[in-house]
């Protein structure tokens, strides 16, 4: 994840020292033209790479995300908060589903994207490492996580991948909803008895560090994303995404009398950039490689899932297995 100065050209000589020049100038001219590369079109085994990597981790995190927010399906605060949450989370493993489909068309299968996921080969948010203590985590999550991810993911989803662009729309539609729900419980603790307003107060306290990891490293030391943004995979920095969502979400928190745990928090009235304590990026470098809160746990469950839903797979593919219409 982390490196120093311009590895991009670096990188692009020596995975790109066997692609037809040609070709690879006409890929560039493409996208420069702002056209969507599809699956049977020439694309260099880079950006193949570059895609499958940031399509699987993305997919990786829609269903692993979905685990601290499942876990308070049973526990929410009323039977319409439970079935709002619940197909919250119904959403948010289908998302996984569209991400998974749109990276096989890259040449991975879904099944090997889920052994290296449960054998810890491929990443995910780290955010999602963290546990969900009380119902006022999972309002943080609805709301202000799947904000962030909206943040990334609207502006993804003019890239140029038309699989990946695809599936972004389809998935922001469905999370600018998700959005709504997540405020509107915040709201209802923020706004509510002392008790749920400092329970609301505490689940901003402990998400607040995640939530600054979650738009990835500084660019200043960010590898993979000046590649991604050469190929407009990615269509905006990690450093652009957070700054938008704290002009966006700062505002909207503070409103609400909730406090941010930053004593440097503050927008620059001459850069009208906002500025704030440096992320620990050690922490993130730490979470992300598998040494979080709930890294063991949240695999576990995920194996156990596979584990448990191995006979469904192999009774599907047997060469007998066959529809039956059903009975009228």
């Amino acid at each position: 994840m982390y490196g120093g100065g311009n590895v991009f050209e670096t990188m692009k000589a020596t995975a790109l020292a066997d692609e037809d020049p040609v070709k690879l100038a006409e890929f560039e001219a493409r996208i420069d033209r702002g056209e969507k590369i599809e699956p049977t079109d020439w694309m260099p085994q880079l950006y193949r790479k570059q895609l499958i990597r940031m399509i699987e981790q993305h997919a990786h995190s829609e269903i692993i995300g979905a685990l601290p927010e499942g876990t308070w399906i049973t526990r929410a605060p009323g039977f319409k908060r439970k079935l709002a949450l619940m197909a919250k989370v119904q959403d948010e493993v289908g998302h996984g589903q569209l991400l998974y489909s749109a990276a096989e068309t890259l040449g991975k299968s879904r099944e090997a994207m889920l052994d290296d996921l449960v054998s810890g080969k491929s990443k995910y948010s780290n955010i999602f490492n963290y546990p969900a203590f009380t119902w006022a985590d999972s309002c943080f999550i609805s709301w202000l996580v799947d904000a962030g991810a909206i943040v990334n993911q609207v502006a993804n989803s003019k890239g140029s991948y038309g699989p990946y662009c695809r599936a972004l729309e389809r998935i922001c539609a469905e999370e600018s909803f998700h959005l709504k729900y997540g405020h509107h419980c915040v709201i209802h603790l923020a706004t509510g008895t002392k008790k749920q307003r400092e329970m609301m107060q505490a689940a901003v306290n402990r998400w607040w560090a995640p939530m600054m990891h979650f738009f990835g490293p500084s660019d200043k030391i960010s590898v993979h994303s000046e590649i991604l943004m050469r190929w407009k995979v990615k269509m905006a920095s990690n450093d652009a995404c957070r700054q938008q969502f704290l002009d966006m979400y700062v505002p909207k928190i503070w409103e609400l009398g909730l406090t941010i745990p930053d004593e440097k928090l503050r927008k620059n009235p001459e850069t009208g950039e906002w500025e704030f304590t440096e992320p620990d990026w050690e922490e993130f470098k730490r979470v992300i490689n598998g040494d979080g809160p709930c890294n063991k746990e949240r695999l576990a469950v995920r194996k156990l899932a596979e584990e448990r839903g191995r006979w469904v797979r192999k009774a599907l593919l047997a060469p007998k297995a066959k529809y039956v219409t059903p009975l009228a």
